[in-house]
């Protein structure tokens, strides 16, 4: 899995240390939802079983496979 710096600091975050490079992987490919930034950037949702069906979002660059964040999305609707 390709990852940006960023991704690499952010992940080592209290709330983000959960997060199994396997769900990254699962949300990119087999999103609920997909959709572009106005940068460019990839946004994927999906839901998490093993975490009580969270809604993880991964955020990828343009290149559609380098992720450059990835966190529990509280306020995700599908």
């Amino acid at each position: 899995m390709k990852a940006t710096q960023y991704f690499l600091f952010t992940r080592r975050r209290p709330d983000r240390v959960i997060i199994q490079d396997a769900w990254i992987v699962r949300v990119i490919q087999h999103p609920l939802r997909k959709e572009r930034q106005a940068d460019g950037r990839i946004r994927c949702w999906a839901r998490i079983p093993e975490m009580n069906d969270r809604a993880l979002r991964v955020i990828l660059l343009e290149d559609g496979e380098t992720v450059h964040n990835a966190f529990f999305d509280r306020d995700f609707k599908e």
